[in-house]
């Protein structure tokens, strides 16, 4: 199946907000005490695996994807881990 570029933005919506709520969640759980650069490795893994699963159920995937989306999901990846690692 093709993803149109509206619905591929509501996958990328839906990541930022679920990326968010688990660094925050992450952040202020003292039980996942962890280096800045371990968590943002976690993060960007968790990013990359949601983001696949979510394809996964518009029976898409990273591979179908245009370039132009593949650029615009690393670009919203790298502005999203900026921001939490901003605001820390």
């Amino acid at each position: 199946m093709v993803l149109n570029q509206s619905g591929f933005d509501e996958i990328l919506d839906y990541l930022d907000n679920s990326l968010s709520k688990l660094a925050q969640e992450t952040l202020l759980n003292s039980e996942f005490q962890m280096e800045k650069n371990d968590l943002k490795q976690f993060l960007s893994h968790q990013y990359d695996v949601r983001l696949d699963n979510l394809l996964q159920r518009k029976s898409s995937s990273v591979h179908h994807l245009e370039s132009g989306m593949k650029n615009k999901a690393i670009q919203r990846k790298q502005t999203l881990l900026e921001k939490i690692f901003s605001n820390s």
